[in-house]
């Protein structure tokens, strides 16, 4: 475990960031304070999802669309 002041690592942030991937960093401030900085690794995001391979063409994809649209309004407009 490091121990900074505020000052310290407010001087020194990027350093500091980069010790906290490996250990619990703590900064105390001067009215006797502590925190503790500690290296998360971020989730990934559910909209990260690996590619697929197809022979559609952007037409195809926007005519798909359009026919989704108007079969959609369709049911709506008969309800």
């Amino acid at each position: 475990m490091k121990v900074y002041t505020y000052s310290e690592a407010r001087q020194r942030l990027a350093d500091v960031l980069n010790i906290a991937r490996s250990e619990e960093v703590v900064i105390k401030r001067r009215g006797g304070e502590t925190f503790s900085i500690i290296f998360r690794k971020s989730k990934k995001s559910p909209f990260d999802v690996p590619g697929i391979q197809t022979k559609a063409t952007t037409k195809d994809i926007l005519e798909a669309v359009r026919e989704s649209r108007e079969r959609f309004s369709e049911e709506n407009v008969e309800d």
